[in-house]
């Protein structure tokens, strides 16, 4: 069992250590929020979000999404459309007056753009399916509830790691100088992604 947790955790780690659209607006909504409270809305749908990919690969359910062409193509569809709007808002913040209230991104537009980024992001998905997904099969019974237990903690205690140290950074930026240099970098890595994600689906996926 502990092989199979440590597993786990080396695993969960690989995954979502890469700089992404989902990480990027998890450490931006912890920096532009005026308390790291307001960031909770972002920090609790992206695990949950998460969580439900993981137990979902996990349990052989998701593997339909590599066998639906039609499915995929949606989603990607979807995927795109979502990061170009949420680029677009990110780009168009000022953060120069992120401590006043209005320019907080509120609760359902967090909840929104993080479910985007999670459940519409292609690459996470397939990631989650073809490298969690298929290294669960390794295991049974409590190995494998360790295993699964191990990538969703992992998962959330990254989340909620990256919106403290957003809301760090957010305090020492009183005149949103890095702040607006981050929502600019941020916009153009999220835009990235869909364009990555259009020229897959423009090549057959």
């Amino acid at each position: 069992m502990t092989a199979a947790l440590l597993h786990g955790i080396i695993l969960a780690f690989g995954l979502i250590l890469p700089l992404g659209a989902q990480n990027v607006f998890v450490f931006n909504q912890g920096a532009s929020q005026p308390k790291l409270r307001g960031a909770i809305p972002v920090i609790i749908t992206a695990g949950l979000c998460d969580t439900l990919l993981i137990l979902l690969a996990v349990l052989g359910v998701s593997v339909i999404v590599l066998t639906m062409p039609i499915l995929q193509t949606v989603i990607f569809s979807l995927g795109i459309i979502f990061l170009l709007y949420m680029g677009w808002s990110i780009w168009k913040s000022d953060p120069a007056s992120f401590s006043q209230k209005e320019a907080a991104m509120s609760m359902q537009k967090q909840v929104l753009f993080a479910m985007s980024v999670s459940l519409l992001n292609p690459h996470a998905i397939i990631d989650t399916i073809g490298v969690i997904g298929t290294s669960s099969l390794s295991y049974e019974g409590l190995e494998k509830v360790a295993f699964t237990t191990a990538c969703i903690v992992i998962s959330w205690m990254w989340f909620i790691g990256l919106a403290v140290v957003g809301r760090t950074v957010g305090n020492f930026d009183t005149k949103g100088v890095f702040l607006n240099a981050l929502n600019k970098i941020s916009a153009v890595i999220i835009w990235g992604v869909a364009l990555y994600l259009a020229i897959q689906l423009y090549n057959g996926i």
